[in-house]
Formats: structure tokens, C-alpha cells, sequence
């Protein structure tokens, strides 16, 4: 399975970045070979449409699930309409976070948990 992590690096040892629809960037990791990829985030720096954007850029790059604290209304909107799922409960880095998602240590996500622009507030 692939998987979307919200990162603020490129590879399996950043650390994981709460926000989803603003972090930097996306680790997408194979679970099977631990492979990974890293993924700049345009929605980081938008005005508008974040988490849209963020959305688009798991979709493309084929992640089934995604790893992200806080994940809001439009973000997670877009992301179920892409029947990517999401999850929540991670810190450490990246590949920590992936294997607690292997683990089912993490909780999947069945509504937002984040309010509306609440990553923009914590830009800095």
C-alpha cells in the first residue's frame, strides 16, 4: 500500500508536520519495500484551496491512506472523494509514523479535526 505522509522534509526520517493541508511536504512510502518518495506541497504557501491542492497531490501520486494530525473540512472532503483514507495520531518521523499505521496504533479519521483554515494559523 502507499501512503501519504504530512511531512516538513523528503524523506523517511523527517519529522511528520501536523497539518495536512499546509505542511511542506509529502512522504509517500511504499509499505511493502519501505520506499519513498518525497513531494512538495503547493497548497503550503496558497492563499486559498490547500487542502484541495494538498488532496490532488496524494491522489496523483497514488497513496491509498493518509497520515496527518489535523486534517480539515475541505481537506478531508476531498480526500474521502478520492477513497483515500485518512489517519491521525502520529508524531516522530516519518517512518515511525508509517509503522504505527502497519501496527494499528493509529485512529482512522471518519470526520475533520481541524477547523476551517486552522493550518494557516500556524504557518510560520
Amino acid at each position: 500500500m502507499k501512503v501519504a505522509v504530512s511531512s516538513k522534509g523528503k524523506d523517511l526520517g523527517s519529522s511528520v508536520d501536523p497539518r495536512c493541508g499546509r505542511c511542506p511536504y509529502f512522504v509517500v512510502v511504499d509499505t511493502e519495500t519501505m520506499t519513498a518518495e518525497g513531494l512538495e506541497n503547493p497548497g503550503a504557501l496558497a492563499g486559498t484551496g490547500a487542502g484541495v491542492a494538498a488532496a490532488q497531490v496524494i491522489a496523483n501520486a497514488g497513496a491509498e491512506a493518509v497520515i496527518s494530525n489535523l486534517v480539515g473540512p475541505n481537506t478531508f472532503a476531498a480526500l474521502k472523494q478520492g477513497g483515500i483514507a485518512v489517519y491521525a495520531g502520529a508524531g516522530g518521523n516519518v517512518a515511525s509514523a508509517v509503522a504505527k499505521l502497519e501496527n494499528g496504533e493509529l485512529q482512522e479519521l471518519e470526520d475533520p479535526n481541524a477547523q476551517l483554515d486552522a493550518g494557516a494559523k500556524r504557518r510560520g
